[in-house]
């Protein structure tokens, strides 16, 4: 009892968190590129966990190193900069909701590349879902505009990219502590962040100028609560309660990120919320239990 409420009340905070961070990378991106609100992310991310990496950075089996690299690649790095770009196009509420096709993801990457179990509730669930989807972007009027499909293409792409990390760690990295798995991927990718940082001319910029200021502390704030903290957490949650529970935070995201949208004057209605039930009904269907 104990250990499902605590799993319940990481579930619900990891919502808050990563369905905030939407309107965050908005905020960044009113003064920095995608790609400098993207990097960092990651970059502050990592420095608040350095401490944390260097510590158990030799406890750590030399094999699993290159695992717990790709784990940060596919989980934080490559898709804060899909969402951050997706998000020079589209609403942030509209990344929030289909951020919610995580689980189905999950499902399709794990039979396609670990060996996992497809059950005929499972492909009803990714179809009801893919259904919710295509009536989303004709609920927005995306589907004419091909830059939005491209824009709403890099969104699709991150999930993807969340359903292999999510089925790696279970997988893979189910004896490494939460903690270490975090610190040490995120420190690690860090450095690659850095580098497309300054690549980018983020310090040529005017850094004490108001405007600049205040996206650099939205995304600090990102970096810190939605990328840092949040791995830590999610990374244990998958430990405890297993990969397809944990992308099932999805849930809650899409709410979140739909209210923040209310609250910024973006397009957010009933066509929009029925839509995200669509969605999340296909993602309960593909992740019931069964009596098989």
């Amino acid at each position: 009892m104990n250990k499902g409420f605590l799993n319940w009340f990481i579930f619900i905070a990891l919502s808050i968190i990563w369905g905030s961070s939407f309107i965050l990378m908005k905020e960044g991106l009113k003064s920095l590129s995608a790609y400098q609100v993207a990097s960092l992310r990651i970059v502050f991310s990592g420095i608040v966990l350095l401490p944390t990496a260097i510590k158990y950075f030799r406890r750590i089996p030399k094999d699993k190193i290159g695992i717990i690299f790709l784990s940060g690649l596919f989980g934080s790095l490559l898709p804060a900069y899909l969402f951050c770009i997706a998000e020079e196009g589209i609403d942030s509420a509209l990344a929030g909701t289909l951020n919610s096709l995580t689980p189905i993801f999950v499902i399709i990457m794990g039979a396609l590349f670990f060996q996992s179990k497809t059950s005929t509730n499972k492909v009803l669930g990714i179809i009801l879902s893919f259904t919710g989807s295509l009536l989303l972007l004709f609920s927005k009027g995306h589907m004419q505009d091909n830059q939005n499909l491209l824009y709403i293409s890099y969104i699709v792409l991150a999930t993807i990219f969340y359903g292999i990390n999510v089925n790696m760690v279970h997988r893979h990295l189910h004896n490494i502590g939460s903690l270490q798995i975090a610190a040490v991927a995120l420190t690690l990718n860090a450095i690659p962040a850095l580098i497309v940082l300054g690549a980018t001319g983020y310090f040529g910029l005017p850094l004490t100028d108001n405007a600049v200021l205040y996206s650099t502390g939205a995304s600090a704030v990102l970096g810190i609560m939605g990328t840092a903290v949040a791995s830590i957490i999610f990374y244990m949650l998958v430990k405890r309660a297993g990969a397809v529970f944990a992308s099932m935070v999805t849930y809650g995201i899409p709410v979140v990120a739909n209210f923040w949208g209310l609250i910024y004057g973006e397009e957010v209605g009933w066509k929009q919320f029925t839509c995200l039930a669509i969605i999340l009904s296909g993602v309960y269907i593909a992740n019931r239990k069964t009596s098989e």
